[in-house]
């Protein structure tokens, strides 16, 4: 394995690779993959801007190097994402970032305050669906290797791999009907799991099982914890061997049959709906996420069973 740092995000020069959110290493047959990992293993890698951006960082240098043929993602601790960071002590909400995804005004204040409407919209257009749609347009194969909770934005980043790799021990929801809003902004759910499987999943805010992930299509395999690292750099493996214009082209036309199929159409007016309920929130209670945050999103799932 060779290990690389990651040039950090504007303005955090303080980042070194030890205290970088992201890690990164290449390894296996000719250094032709990309290990990239999540690494916030103490806030469950809930995702601030910090680490979105790191992690952008971390696929440009992926797609950059020649020697490069196929992208992990991965994630330290145990867990692999808790979804968006609305609470650590770390959350970075209101830090200057550029716009890489999209084009589009500021999305934030830098003065501590919340951000009023227009803010609030470009900020998930940039760090939301826009970074996860550029991501997913990665000209080079990405498997996501998936272990313990997987939960709404964590599904995002795991819907934006080509790939999914699972361990029985990863679980996956998103719960977030019970801010008011219609699921996360990377609007997936009906082409990944099917229409049926969607509502249930966000009507009941259930978490489903890696066997059931498998079962619905959602996850190409499941294997034991050991074995989950074997699987996934076998089919690295397998990858390698394939020239790269093959993988890049196969890539794109499947991805052009999803959108055509209308993912991406039907991404953009549900990200409408999502606004609206934060909207319509922010009128009712004076917080865009109905009162909910990262406790009382936990006691919630305790109280139905699913911690």
């Amino acid at each position: 394995m060779s290990a690389a740092v990651i040039p950090p995000p504007l303005g955090r020069d303080d980042l070194t690779a030890e205290s970088s959110p992201i890690a990164y290493e290449t390894g296996g047959p000719d250094n032709a993959v990309a290990y990239v990992t999540l690494n916030r293993p103490e806030f469950r890698n809930a995702q601030n801007s910090v680490m979105t951006y790191s992690l952008d960082a971390a696929f440009g240098k992926a797609v950059d190097d020649p020697a490069v043929k196929v992208i992990v993602l991965r994630a330290n601790g145990k867990h692999f994402s808790a979804g968006h960071d609305i609470g650590t002590p770390e959350r970075d909400f209101d830090t200057f970032y550029p716009n890489t995804a999209t084009l589009h005004w500021d999305h934030t204040r830098g003065d501590g305050q919340p951000l009023d409407s227009n803010q609030r919209l470009a900020r998930e257009i940039e760090v939301y669906m826009g970074m996860c749609r550029r991501w997913r347009e990665i000209p080079k194969p990405v498997i996501a290797q998936v272990h313990g909770a997987c939960i709404a934005g964590g599904l995002m980043l795991a819907w934006s791999a080509d790939f999914i790799v699972a361990s029985d021990d990863a679980f996956f929801s998103d719960p977030v009907a019970r801010m008011g809003i219609p699921g996360v902004e990377y609007f997936a759910h009906a082409y990944v799991l099917g229409a049926r499987r969607a509502k249930e999943i966000l009507f009941t805010g259930q978490r489903f099982t890696a066997a059931q992930a498998l079962d619905w299509g959602m996850v190409n395999h499941v294997t034991g914890r050991e074995e989950l690292e074997a699987k996934v750099d076998d089919l690295c493996a397998q990858m390698v061997e394939m020239p790269m214009q093959g993988l890049f082209l196969s890539k794109k036309a499947v991805n052009i049959c999803e959108d055509q199929m209308g993912m991406r159409n039907a991404m953009d007016s549900v990200f409408g709906w999502h606004h609206f309920a934060h909207a319509a929130n922010d009128a009712d209670s004076g917080d865009s996420l109905g009162g909910m945050d990262a406790r009382s999103m936990r006691d919630a799932a305790q109280k139905k069973g699913d911690a």
